[in-house]
């Protein structure tokens, strides 16, 4: 039964893992101020400095997810190790491009403070968990690297949690504004807090 209810969970994260990480794609042929870009300023839209940063974090924040999940799978990191090790450099190289410019785009969050604090926390996180989970690995630090990456994985996957719960807020709230506010913070905080149980669960050391 365990085994079962663990395989349908690791089916349920791929899945949503892929899915939100091809969601960027849907820019390319949406209208301009379609998806998140309709509670943007005409002058915002028009920059082109935060048009590379937005594009810059979905399209390398996309790849993020795509090929991360793939780091926790026993199977291709048993079979193939080489393929595990160049999939998990495109995701680092990706969460440095997108993170960088998830911070940036940060300062002109919708909702202004609460948000943009929540939105650039995350970045910071972000980075600095898959810089830490890289280090690691090359001083062959295997339980700080899986730790880490653990952490940075659940930051990550805060694209997928923050597509789940503002819809759901925003009806709850009936305005989009107050949700929004939230979930720049619920999006990534219980993932987190997640992640810190996983962690220890597994007894992986990150001092």
């Amino acid at each position: 039964m365990g085994r079962t209810r663990n395989k349908i969970a690791w089916i349920a994260f791929v899945t949503l893992a892929i899915f939100i990480g091809l969601y960027p794609a849907m820019y390319l042929i949406m209208p301009e101020d379609a998806g998140l870009l309709a509670s943007k300023s005409q002058e915002i839209l028009t920059s082109t400095i935060w048009q590379i940063g937005f594009y810059g974090h979905i399209s390398f924040g996309g790849l993020a997810l795509l090929t991360g999940w793939s780091q926790f799978s026993k199977k291709i990191r048993s079979k193939n190790l080489a393929l595990h090790r160049t999939l998990g450099k495109v995701y680092v190289l990706s969460v440095a491009v997108s993170g960088i410019c998830a911070v940036y785009i940060g300062f002109f969050a919708t909702g202004g403070f609460i948000s943009s604090l929540g939105f650039i926390l995350l970045g910071l996180i972000w980075l600095f968990t898959t810089g830490k989970a890289y280090i690691a690995i090359r001083k062959k630090d295997l339980s700080l690297h899986q730790g880490m990456m653990i952490y940075s994985y659940a930051a990550c996957f805060a694209a997928v949690t923050l597509r789940i719960w503002l819809p759901l807020l925003t009806m709850a709230f009936g305005e989009f504004l107050i949700a929004y506010k939230i979930v720049a913070w619920l999006c990534w905080v219980p993932n987190m807090v997640f992640a810190h149980l996983w962690v220890r669960k597994k007894g992986l050391t990150i001092d």
